[in-house]
């Protein structure tokens, strides 16, 4: 649901309210609490003498009071009576100022309370309302912004979107979920603290399997329609602010755009950072401090208890903050993946050509999946840049109150180890471009073989595909296993830096004479191990910098490419005479090249009028369409346009979804126009065959769809859109002639007749009715004006026209010549007739079972909603996980090591503290050298142990991420092309790139610290409970109770972190699709449209992993609730025993360790690990695709020569394309004799293409038998099949590269023998005119090439081929009547001996076959010598040339 001024404003007057009442709330609470203070310091000063101290304290109450009371009235006055709601900049920065002094105070009084000052109990009192009072009070603050003005102010643009959007969304980009916003928007505080906001989703969870529609919506503040637009208007305000840079956006400044459309969320995770930071350091600083009193026979108990309840509030205020930093860190994070997948599509849908060319869609796929996603994971390590300093100097500052100068050698020693990272940085950032740069070659390949695997697997060609992206994957996992052991080093380095610094510091304070106490010990220890925490975050954190600062380079690079540059002048709508004028236009694809793509082009276009573009094949043709949409690139002149203008592309661009939204694409409904156009672009039929009509769901680039169909629903897109010019780029080619002939009269003649249309035509019989001609060679229009005008005043039309009437004089041979003049000369009233007949005819043939039962669900749909799996991930797949690599012999020695490395740490921590004296007026038990030599050993042994461990997990994790890369890559490419067809490539690639990327580095680091979790828990808890068995009688049902909100909170967890994989895939998609349909979409001015689904789409994967954040953190709140009541627990029960029981040093220990006691690390790494393992999950279930038929078969016993002769069997042929689908091929019976030409003709769906893909055995028949020269096709290999037979498909494919790999990517031939192949497909002088000759570059699916040039690279392959079976799937559709009629030359004089079956719509590349095969629905209607067929007037075929004719003729 779009954002709208009605139903935001009540939204943001009650979030004001929420924030308004708690800051009021606040100030009143601390204005009252503050004067009942000053009455009961009165009263005490009153009752005993004034001392400096209580007069002080008394003026401090008065003005506390006195300044909270105005702050109240002052916010009631703001919110009552001004329209100005607002908490100003300098009431913010107060009320962080007054939160950060309170924590200053009481950590102030706690010191001088140590010292054993006395100070006044209501000093405590007023620390603690103020610190609780004003974090209320900051909350309100920093959050209580200007959401009426601001909100509003950003949606503003966003509000003036039109509401007729809702048609081309494919169903991605509904609203979805309900309307149901996220409790969290309307949470009071108490919810938002405890995360009981998440407790109806999670209940929910519980009790079913979520799916996305039970996901609430995100609030509006962070939609992503909010989201982007406030990082829009920051980008463009930088913009305006620079001029001097021409608007290019560099690394730098995206970072800065990106901090400050966040600046609030990171001022609040700043503030939380710096409290948690503080409460973490109350534990080592009071530590000695305890460990005193416990040793202490004449302590006060109160000071015990107080002891105690500060060591709890430390650890709640920690809980507290970290779990709020942690769930904003992750929203921040969801809200920088929003903005640049908005930046990044939009830039997509505005690229100029020249950027595409040099932008693969592998590249753009790795931005999207990889570097969007690393860089809003830096979110979570953005304050680390300075906390981590903050960190090392409190560790420091509580060194040196223990350990006196010796924390100075501490310090030398942890800047030395961190001084190891620039060169480690360093190295780092060099592996990590290399990877992603490795990564973007091998996700281009293998996006490419993707989108071209029909061809792959028709020619044979898939394995040798596959071999060059495993090539590429070796290539890549060379950086790889770089990058993990130098990560692997830098782990083990600053892991060790603990034990290394404290065992130099206790060396250096025994070498100085430095007294060693158990109290300083502790508090050392203590401090080293809270030091582990930002020493071990610091590897991390350099190598997210490192990483992160890559991703931004490579999105600021594209950012920078160029735009689609505005070249078409609009001429005002009342100069209503011309629709199109060029003068003088010079036109460039390569405007580096010297050579120009077209030249001196002047024409003028008025409104009405018809101009059809004619020419050989890399004349310009397209190129000139592309001019007028404003594609190609200028070097000068001018293009005028004045309307509207839609177009139909050469290549379709078909958008995967319903058949109706393709047609609609954004339009209203309009049901009589509608019916209208599906008439005029005969899918009336079409749609009846299809189970769901035109709700039918259209596979990836209208994978489902034969080349006629997706031409005709371009057509009719078209036609829709209602435009004032139609640019149509040689439509008429992918369609039969009957079709070709009604669309011509019914839209070019009939809706379009009224309009400015521009056709690209091959076909000469439809040039007489326009009323201009341009005629095209090498880039210029070299004649230009009526059909009877130009025949006569130059050579290239008249060479057009001539080839045509050459190839109708084959109509008019002896053979044919009386039963073509029976038919010629007939009246024009039975042509009508018959032809209508015809059509009759084809109903009554069809069969009963060919009618389909609509189903109302989506069951039958090609492409279903990706699967995923339910409930946790199973066992199986850790178990498979683990075994992949060396059988999983290296699980237990990784385990071992890791114990191993927790026991020496445990008995180092007990030696120092058993060995050393509780006071110095005791005596040591060791010598001092013994002492530090032990320790030493220990130390050693640990970091030898932490070694081992890492370098077994890097090497089995490698070894596991390519054994998974490789077996999912071999069962993709082995599988039907069935599965192609219902999986969109943005799932597979989802899985190449994301999900291979988490297996190859995050899962086994994740593993790593798990391991350190659960062996640290267990040691934590044998710690504490060593000192008193009757422990465990808590730490039991605290157990139980943290697995039992584990287990309840993992049913919903895990469906959320699937969902959002789930919808990640559709964005990947949506982004690849329309950058290929680009300029379509702006030709029909969709690209609001677009960005608004784009929207939603990301809307869509924001919903569950934001409630996955929430859920987490619910979790980890009540995780340490529960530890930290345990641990007071255990310290109430340790100040409890008497003194004798146990040395004080031990219990102190305990208390050392019961600092880091948490379940909630341990949970926390297994989620993430869980979370990750979905990875796993998702690549074995494509390593489970159901595999074709075996490639090879040893037992055929093929001989190399087979086939020798081409015969071909076809023995009561059944095909369907799936079980339930209807048959297609109904009992068909032929046979082709070795060495014949067999043209096969038939409507849309008779079956032409089905035969074709049984004879590849891209499907398997039903029943019945092909055997070609004696042998059963489906006896033998794949490979063996589709190696010896040839095709030339009806939509020509060049793959990225040379020419060379294009037409040999089998390296089986010599250059003579490829030069011979282009010299007889016509291309052997534009091959020799380029400069790089056979090495001339190939760009993306062969842009840089014609269409026409692609389909004769198409038949150069087959030429070097030279198989004893050749088929031809309209491979001449592309290509002018004179290069047909040469290449049909070709194709006889070279393959005179092979058997070649042509499927055609040109009737003139039929008639010189020896045999013509009629299909109809599935049957053979007609199967005779073209010459007999049409001496019989009421055959099908003499009808379909007599169409043929009569077009002609007309």
């Amino acid at each position: 649901m779009m954002p709208t001024l009605e139903n935001s404003k009540p939204w943001l007057k009650n979030t004001y309210f929420l924030y308004y009442w708690s800051a009021f709330i606040s100030c009143i609470g601390l204005s009252l609490c503050d004067l009942l203070l000053c009455l009961l310091n009165y009263l005490s000063g009153y009752r005993h003498d004034w001392s400096d101290q209580k007069f002080v304290a008394q003026l401090d109450f008065a003005f506390r009071a006195l300044t909270w009371f105005v702050i109240s009235a002052y916010l009631h006055i703001q919110f009552s009576h001004s329209s100005e709601r607002k908490f100003p900049t300098v009431l913010r920065i107060w009320c962080a100022f007054y939160f950060l002094m309170s924590c200053s105070y009481l950590f102030i009084h706690l010191g001088l309370y140590w010292k054993q000052l006395c100070l006044p109990f209501l000093l405590w009192v007023s620390d603690i309302v103020s610190i609780i009072a004003t974090l209320f009070f900051c909350y309100a603050g920093l959050f209580g912004r200007e959401q009426e003005g601001e909100e509003i102010h950003i949606l503003d643009p966003l509000l003036k979107i039109s509401p007729s959007r809702n048609n081309g969304d494919n169903g991605q980009g509904s609203s979805v979920g309900g309307e149901s916003v996220t409790p969290y928007a309307n949470a009071n505080l108490l919810s938002i603290f405890t995360f009981s906001w998440m407790d109806p989703l999670l209940a929910l969870g519980y009790k079913k399997t979520l799916e996305l529609e039970d996901v609430p919506q995100l609030a509006k503040c962070d939609s992503a329609n909010v989201v982007f637009a406030r990082f829009r208007e920051k980008l463009e305000c930088d913009a305006c602010g620079d001029n001097g840079n021409g608007g290019q956006v560099s690394t730098l400044k995206l970072g800065k755009i990106l901090i400050l459309s966040m600046w609030k969320e990171i001022v609040w995770t700043a503030l939380y950072s710096i409290v948690c930071t503080m409460a973490s350091y109350v534990g080592p600083y009071l530590i000695k401090a305890f460990v005193q009193y416990l040793n202490s026979r004449h302590q006060l108990k109160y000071k015990g208890y107080m002891l105690v309840f500060i060591f709890f509030l430390s650890k709640l205020i920690r809980c507290l903050s970290d779990r709020h930093l942690s769930f904003l860190l992750r929203k921040m994070a969801i809200k920088v993946r929003v903005a640049l997948f908005a930046i990044i599509y939009k830039k997509g849908l505005r690229l100029s050509s020249q950027s595409k060319q040099g932008h693969t869609s592998g590249e753009n796929t790795n931005l999207i999946s990889v570097d969007i996603e690393r860089t809003g994971l830096f979110s979570w390590y953005l304050h680390d840049i300075w906390i981590v300093p903050l960190q090392f100097i409190l560790a420091f500052l509580i060194l040196y109150k223990s350990l006196g100068l010796a924390s100075l050698v501490a310090f030398v020693s942890t800047v030395i180890l961190l001084s190891a990272n620039v060169p480690l940085g360093r190295l780092q950032e060099r592996y990590q471009v290399g990877l992603m740069d490795s990564k973007d070659r091998r996700m281009k390949v293998t996006s490419e073989a993707l989108r071209n695997i029909k061809i792959l697997k028709l020619q044979g060609w898939e394995m040798k595909f596959l071999a060059k992206i495993i090539e590429l994957r070796t290539f890549e996992t060379r950086w790889l296993k770089k990058l993990l052991y130098t990560l692997t080093m830098t782990s083990f380095v600053y892991l060790s830096a603990p034990m290394f610094v404290s065992m130099v510091t206790f060396a250096f304070c025994i070498l100085m004479g430095i007294p060693l106490e158990s109290g300083n010990i502790l508090s050392a220890i203590a401090t080293f191990e809270i030091l582990q925490g930002p020493i071990y975050i610091l590897p991390d954190l350099i190598s997210m910098v490192v990483q992160t600062k890559v991703s931004l380079d490579r999105l600021a690079s594209f950012i920078n490419l160029d735009d689609h540059p505005n070249i078409v002048q609009k001429i005002p709508r009342d100069s209503v005479e011309v629709a199109v004028e060029m003068v003088k236009g010079n036109f460039s694809w390569d405007l580096d090249s010297p050579n120009l793509t077209l030249k001196d082009l002047n024409f003028r276009v008025y409104h009405g009028m018809r101009v059809a573009i004619c020419g050989s094949i890399g004349s310009g043709k397209s190129s000139l369409l592309s001019c007028i949409l404003g594609e190609v690139p200028k070097v000068s002149g001018t293009i005028k346009l004045n309307g509207t203008k839609a177009y139909v592309a050469q290549s379709p661009w078909i958008q995967s979804g319903k058949i109706v939204d393709n047609i609609l694409f954004g339009k209203e409904m309009d049901i009589e126009k509608y019916e209208m156009i599906l008439e005029a672009c005969s899918l009336k039929k079409d749609l009846e065959l299809c189970a769901f009509g035109d709700q039918t769901i259209i596979g990836e680039r209208g994978i489902n769809l034969s080349g006629g169909q997706k031409q005709r629903i371009q057509i009719a897109r078209a036609l829709y859109y209602d435009a004032d010019i139609y640019l149509l780029d040689d439509p008429f080619s992918a369609v039969d002639a009957h079709t070709g002939t009604h669309l011509f009269k019914e839209c070019l003649l009939g809706l379009m007749g009224s309009k400015t249309v521009i056709y690209v035509t091959h076909q000469v019989e439809f040039l007489s009715s326009a009323d201009l001609i341009l005629v095209m060679r090498n880039g210029r229009i070299t004649q230009a004006g009526k059909y009877d005008e130009i025949l006569s005043s130059g050579t290239d039309f008249m060479e057009i026209v001539d080839a045509h009437k050459k190839a109708l004089a084959s109509l008019n041979s002896v053979k044919r010549g009386t039963c073509l003049d029976n038919i010629t000369n007939g009246k024009e009233d039975s042509i009508i007739i018959c032809s209508e007949k015809s059509i009759q005819d084809d109903k009554e043939i069809e069969p009963e079972n060919y009618k389909i039962e609509k189903p109302v669900g989506s069951e039958g749909q090609l492409v279903q909603e990706e699967k995923r799996e339910n409930g946790g991930v199973s066992i199986s797949v850790y178990w498979k996980y683990f075994t992949t690599a060396y059988k999983g012999a290296f699980v237990p020695l990784i385990l071992l090591a890791q114990i191993l490395f927790q026991l020496l740490l445990i008995v180092s921590s007990y030696w120092m503290v058993l060995a050393t004296p509780v006071s110095r007026d005791m005596r040591s038990y060791v010598r001092e050298s013994t002492l530090i030599c032990v320790y030493v050993a220990l130390t050693l042994g640990s970091s030898l142990c932490i070694l081992i461990r890492s370098m077994l997990t890097v090497t089995v994790g490698y070894k596991t991420a390519t054994t998974l890369f490789n077996k999912m890559h071999f069962c993709i490419f082995r599988a039907p092309l069935s599965v192609f067809d219902s999986t969109p490539s943005g799932r597979i690639l989802n899985r190449a790139s994301i999900d291979q990327s988490a297996i190859d580095t995050s899962i086994p680091h994740q593993i790593e610290e798990l391991l350190i979790s659960i062996i640290g828990f267990i040691g934590t808890a044998a710690v504490m409970s060593q000192v008193a068995w009757q422990m465990l009688i808590v730490f039991i049902p605290m157990i139980a109770a943290c697995i039992w909100y584990q287990k309840y909170y993992i049913a919903a967890a895990q469906e959320l972190s699937r969902l959002a994989r789930v919808c990640q895939a559709p964005i990947i998609q949506h982004f690849a699709e329309s950058s290929l349909g680009s300029t379509t979409i702006r030709c029909f001015d969709q690209e609001e449209r677009f960005m608004d689904t784009n929207l939603k789409l990301v809307d869509r994967y924001s919903r569950p992993k934001f409630h996955l954040s929430g859920a987490m953190e619910w979790l980890f709140f009540r995780m340490d609730i529960l530890t930290s009541i345990t641990y007071v627990i255990s310290l109430v029960f340790l100040i409890s025993m008497p003194k004798e029981v146990l040395k004080p040093g031990v219990m102190g220990l305990a208390v050392t360790y019961g600092l880091r006691f948490s379940m909630h690390a341990v949970i926390w790494d297994l989620s993430i690990l869980e979370n990750k393992m979905i990875s796993v999950e998702r690549m074995l279930q494509y390593t489970c695709i159901p595999s074709e038929p075996p490639l090879l078969i040893e037992e055929s016993g093929l001989g190399h020569e087979w086939p020798s002769q081409g015969k071909v069997d076809i023995i009561d042929l059944k095909v369907r394309y799936a079980p339930h689908h209807p048959l297609v091929l109904q009992g068909l019976t032929c046979t082709f004799p070795g060495g014949m030409k067999i043209g096969i003709v038939g409507r849309t769906g008779s079956g032409k293409s089905t035969l074709v893909q049984t004879l590849f055995r891209v499907l398997e028949p039903a029943a019945g038998q092909i055997w070609i020269d004696g042998i059963n096709i489906s006896k033998i290999g794949l490979h063996d099949l589709r190696s010896r037979l040839s095709i030339i498909p009806q939509e020509p494919t060049m793959f990225e590269g040379t020419l060379r790999n294009n037409l040999d990517p089998l390296e089986e031939y010599t250059d003579e023998q490829i030069w011979e192949a282009l010299d007889k497909c016509q291309l052997g002088d534009e091959v020799r005119n380029k400069e790089g000759k056979l090495d001339s570059t190939v760009t993306e699916n062969g842009e840089n090439w014609s269409m026409g040039q692609r389909q004769l690279v198409s038949l150069g392959r087959v030429l070097l081929k030279r198989s004893k079976v050749l088929i031809l799937d309209e491979a001449t559709a592309s290509v002018d009547t004179k290069t047909d009629y040469l290449i049909q030359q070709t194709l006889r004089e070279h393959f005179s001996g092979s058997t070649v079956i042509t499927i055609a719509h040109r009737i003139t590349s039929i008639l010189d076959t020896d045999m013509v095969l009629l299909l109809d629905n599935g049957i053979v209607l007609e199967y005779d010598a073209p010459t007999k067929l049409l001496e019989i007037k009421s055959s099908s075929f003499a009808k379909l040339v007599q169409e043929y004719i009569q077009r002609c003729g007309s």
